[in-house]
């Protein structure tokens, strides 16, 4: 029997982008995914898959989605403004319907349910903030797909957290960025990692409470991705990792720079795959 190849896709905002890039260099090298495991916008990413395909013309669609984008303001650029909002409870929620309403228009139909998906089997992952551990969607075929990816994607303090049976759910990044775990759980026995985890986009000299907390960010994120990889290899399961790493990062809010992203991934997967 086969071994069962996956794609894990990391969450990283506006730079899944890259991701797109990438997924095209591996479909052109011939390269078959027989599951999908995503967290954050790599949990769109692979949804969006799911649902249109895995082939050219699902990535072609795929990118001009993202072409889309450019000029979109699906994250507000304030940041500390919105972090306001949410704390004093006045969020408007405009960041929710926006995403929400821009994955229905894109094929993620409320009523979709993973079993109705075909091709490559498809998990994404959430934190639940109650239980401390990630939530995985996808092994319940009557789950909504819609509602698992938003869940997914729920990144405070643009969208507020999903409470459902429960639960307190989160954006996955927030426990399981890289989900190689997740992937290793459904059986994948081979795995190509692309992670948009960038540790350039960090002033290690900068001193204050916001620099503070993007290091904070940037030292647990890198950490969870090291244990991940770590756990692939005491179970004997091969990681392709390919760092989709840009020398001028863009703010994951900032979605202008999607074209250019698309194509540095397709560029920064060909360069991996030569290296195997």
């Amino acid at each position: 029997m086969k071994p069962v190849l996956a794609f894990v896709l990391s969450g990283g905002g506006s730079r899944g982008a890259l991701q797109v890039g990438a997924l095209r260099a591996l479909y052109e090298a011939g390269i078959q995914p027989d599951l999908l495991a995503g967290s954050s916008v790599g949990a769109a990413n692979s949804t969006f898959l799911a649902v249109h395909g895995y082939t050219a013309q699902g990535i072609d669609r795929l990118a001009r989605v993202w072409a889309s984008t450019v000029d979109q303001d699906l994250l507000p650029t304030n940041l500390w403004w919105q972090l306001m909002r949410a704390l004093f409870q006045r969020s408007s929620g405009i960041s929710q319907q926006r995403i929400r309403d821009f994955a229905i228009a894109n094929g993620v139909t409320p009523e979709l349910r993973f079993a109705d998906l075909q091709g490559p089997r498809l998990f994404l992952v959430a934190a639940d903030l109650n239980a401390g551990c990630p939530v995985v969607f996808g092994p319940n075929p009557q789950d909504s797909v819609l509602e698992a990816v938003l869940a997914s994607m729920t990144l405070p303090p643009w969208l507020a957290p999903v409470t459902r049976d429960g639960r307190y759910l989160v954006d996955g990044g927030f426990i399981s960025n890289l989900p190689i775990e997740a992937a290793i759980q459904q059986g994948a026995a081979e795995i190509i990692a692309l992670d948009l985890f960038n540790p350039n986009d960090v002033d290690y000299s900068a001193r204050g409470l916001r620099p503070f907390i993007w290091k904070v960010d940037k030292i647990v994120e890198g950490r969870q991705v090291q244990l991940e990889l770590e756990l692939a290899r005491a179970r004997g399961v091969h990681v392709h990792h390919i760092p989709l790493i840009t020398e001028d990062p863009a703010p994951i809010w900032d979605f202008s720079h999607s074209l250019e992203l698309i194509e540095m991934g397709y560029q920064l997967t060909c360069q991996a795959m030569r290296a195997w």
